[in-house]
C-alpha cells in the first residue's frame, strides 16, 4: 500500500539527514519566563534507539500534561482551528472557537489522566473553523462534544487499521475480477465478523458505494471522535494541539509543502512540536492501560454483574458492541499508513511496540501473534434515531445539525450517525451521550432509538432485577486504577487483592462473555524480553 506523499518524505529526508534540532525556545516580546515543557526531542533519536521506549512514552506524558504557556507556543494569533490563515487580532482564548485549554489532561481526566470528562469539559466541534471567532454555543455553529476517555486507544486504532486494510483488498479483489470478466462484481464487506454493506465493482475501474454501511466511501475506518471522522492517534493529536492549545506541529506546518512556514500562528516560537513530539504523545496514549472489570465486593451485587453479562448478550446488546474483537498483530505502529496528506506517514520512519508487552498495566491479552480487544464495539457508524413520523419516535442522539464529514445513509442525514460507543470504561466514563448530557448508563440506554430500538425496547420489557444487572455488569468495565485495584475477582468469584491475585496465579482475572479474562502482570525484563 503506497499512501507517502512523496513532497512530505523528501522534507522529512532533508531535514534529518541536516541532523535537525530543536531550537532554544525564547519567550516572545522579551518575557523573563521559560517555557513549561521541559524539552523536544527529535524523531530521529526515536528511530536509531537514542531514546528508550520508556523515555519516548514519558515525554508524551509530559506533552499530555504540561500546561503550555506563550513561550512553549501556546496560542495561534494568524491561524484558525481549521489551520487557515487569518488576521492576528482574535482573543488568545475561546470557550467556543478556541483555544479553549493549556493542557490534554485538563479535560481528559476521569477517572484520571488520560480518561474522559464530564459536561463543563465539552467541546464546541466544528467552532473552531470560524473566523472570527463565535461567542455563541448555538448547534446551528457547532457540534457539542463530550471528551472520551484514551484508555485503550493503541487497540482500537491497529483494530480499525486492520480492518480497513480487509476493506482495500476486497475493495481490490473485486475490481479485479470485474476487469477480468467484463461484468459488474458485488462484494460484501465484512471484516472481522463486522458487515459494513456491500460495494459494486464496474469493469470499468468505477465503483458504486452506495451499498455501503457505517463507513465513508472510501472505506477507511476512522475510529477517533465520536462520529468516526479521525484516522490515527497522530492525526487526532495534531489536529488537536492546534485547534485546544495553539501548538503547531511542525509536520502540519514548518515542514507541510502545502504551508511550508516556520511559525505559520505568528507568536514568535518556530517547531513548537516537533516530529519526535509528536511520535511520542502518539505513543503515549497508545500506550495507556487496557480498560478491564473490576467485580464489586458485596456477594449480591457481584452475582448480578455476572448475570448481568448474559442479560446484556440475551436483549441483543452484543450485534453492535461486540464483546471481542481480535487483532492479528500484537504490535502498535506509527504512523498509519491511512493517515491524511497533512500528517505524517512516511512508512520509513515506523515506530512499533508490543502492546502485550510495553506500556501501563494492565495489557492487552496476547493470542498466538495477534491479541484480544474487548472494547464491546463494532467501530461502524449507526444511527440511534427513530424516522421523524413514528409515533414514539426516539430522537434524542438526533440534535446535532452539523455533518462533520458524515455522509448521509440508506436517506437519513449523515448527522444521525456515530460510532458505537466502546464500553470497555463504561463504569469509569460518566456521564454519557456524544454530549455528556445523561448522567446514568439506564438513561442512556433507553434513549436508544433507531437500529437499536428493539434492544432498548426489550431492555424495557425487562424485570427491575434484570435491569439491575445488566447495570451492575456495565459498571464493572472500568478503567484500573493507576497504581492498585483494591478488589479483582480470582477464576472462582472470590475477591482478593490484586498482591494476593498476583501471587496466586499471576494473573489478574475476571469473569468475560465466552470465558475469562486473563490479564498478564510480567514482574521482571527479562520474562518481557522473553516473550517479544
Amino acid at each position: 500500500m503506497r499512501l507517502q506523499s512523496i513532497g512530505w518524505t523528501l522534507w522529512l529526508a532533508l531535514w534529518l539527514a541536516a541532523g535537525g534540532q530543536a531550537q532554544e525556545e525564547l519567550c516572545p516580546a522579551g518575557l523573563p519566563e521559560r517555557p513549561a515543557l521541559s524539552h523536544h526531542i527529535e524523531q530521529a533519536d526515536i528511530l536509531d534507539g537514542t531514546l528508550s521506549f520508556e523515555e519516548v512514552f514519558d515525554h508524551g506524558d509530559e506533552l499530555f500534561t504540561v500546561l503550555f504557556n506563550v513561550c512553549d507556543g501556546q496560542g495561534r494569533p494568524a491561524t484558525t482551528g481549521g489551520e487557515v490563515a487569518r488576521q492576528p487580532d482574535e482573543p488568545a482564548f475561546s470557550r467556543v472557537s478556541a483555544p479553549d485549554s493549556n493542557s490534554c489532561a485538563s479535560c481528559h481526566i476521569q477517572p484520571r489522566e488520560g480518561g474522559s470528562g464530564e459536561f463543563a469539559a465539552n467541546v464546541f466541534l466544528l467552532a473552531q473553523h470560524a473566523d472570527p471567532t463565535l461567542e455563541t454555543t448555538s448547534q446551528m455553529f457547532s457540534n457539542h462534544r463530550n471528551p472520551l476517555g484514551m484508555f485503550g486507544s493503541g487497540p482500537i486504532e491497529m483494530l480499525a487499521r486492520e480492518m480497513s486494510t480487509d476493506l482495500w483488498e476486497l475493495r481490490d479483489s473485486a475490481l479485479a475480477e470485474a476487469r477480468a470478466e467484463q461484468t459488474a462484481v458485488m462484494v460484501d464487506l465484512i471484516t472481522k465478523g463486522v458487515s459494513f454493506g456491500v460495494l459494486v465493482a464496474e469493469p470499468d475501474g468505477t465503483l458504486d458505494t452506495s451499498g455501503v454501511k457505517g463507513v465513508d466511501a472510501d472505506l477507511v475506518i476512522k475510529p477517533f471522535h465520536q462520529s468516526g471522522t479521525k484516522v490515527s492517534l497522530r492525526q487526532f493529536s495534531a489536529n488537536s494541539m492546534n485547534q485546544h492549545h495553539g501548538m503547531q506541529a511542525e509536520e502540519r506546518f514548518d515542514l507541510n509543502p502545502a504551508i511550508g512556514v516556520p511559525d505559520f500562528d505568528q507568536d514568535g516560537i518556530e517547531r513548537e512540536l516537533t516530529i519526535g513530539d509528536i511520535t511520542a504523545l502518539t505513543i503515549y496514549q497508545a500506550a495507556l492501560a487496557t480498560p478491564g472489570r473490576v467485580m464489586p465486593e458485596d456477594p449480591a451485587r457481584r452475582a448480578a454483574a455476572i448475570r448481568g453479562e448474559q442479560v446484556f448478550a440475551a436483549i441483543g446488546c452484543t450485534s453492535c458492541h461486540i464483546p471481542e474483537l481480535r487483532l492479528e498483530s500484537r504490535f502498535y505502529t506509527d504512523p498509519n499508513p491511512f493517515n491524511p496528506p497533512d500528517t505524517m506517514r512516511d512508512m520509513t520512519q515506523t515506530v512499533r511496540f508490543d502492546m502485550t508487552v510495553q506500556g501501563e498495566h494492565p495489557r492487552l491479552e496476547r493470542s498466538g501473534e495477534g491479541a484480544i480487544v474487548r472494547a464491546f464495539t463494532d467501530l461502524k457508524r449507526h444511527t440511534l434515531c427513530d424516522p421523524m413520523d413514528q409515533p414514539d419516535a426516539i430522537r434524542f442522539f438526533c440534535n446535532e445539525q452539523l455533518l462533520d464529514s458524515r455522509p448521509d445513509q440508506d436517506g437519513r442525514s449523515g448527522t444521525e450517525f456515530f460510532l458505537t460507543r466502546k464500553l470497555w470504561d463504561a463504569g469509569s466514563s460518566p456521564p454519557y451521550g456524544h454530549r455528556g448530557d445523561l448522567t446514568t448508563l439506564s438513561e442512556a440506554i433507553l434513549m436508544h432509538g433507531g437500529e437499536a430500538r428493539a434492544t432498548r425496547d426489550a431492555f424495557v420489557a425487562l424485570d427491575f432485577a434484570d435491569q439491575q444487572a445488566l447495570v451492575e455488569f456495565l459498571l464493572s468495565l472500568q478503567v484500573l486504577p493507576e497504581e492498585e485495584v483494591e478488589r479483582v475477582a480470582t477464576a472462582s468469584g472470590e475477591a482478593v487483592s490484586v498482591s494476593t491475585a498476583i501471587a496466586i496465579s499471576g494473573l489478574l482475572v475476571c469473569g468475560s462473555l465466552g470465558g475469562m479474562w486473563f490479564w498478564r502482570r510480567q514482574q521482571h525484563r527479562a520474562e518481557e524480553a522473553s516473550r517479544s
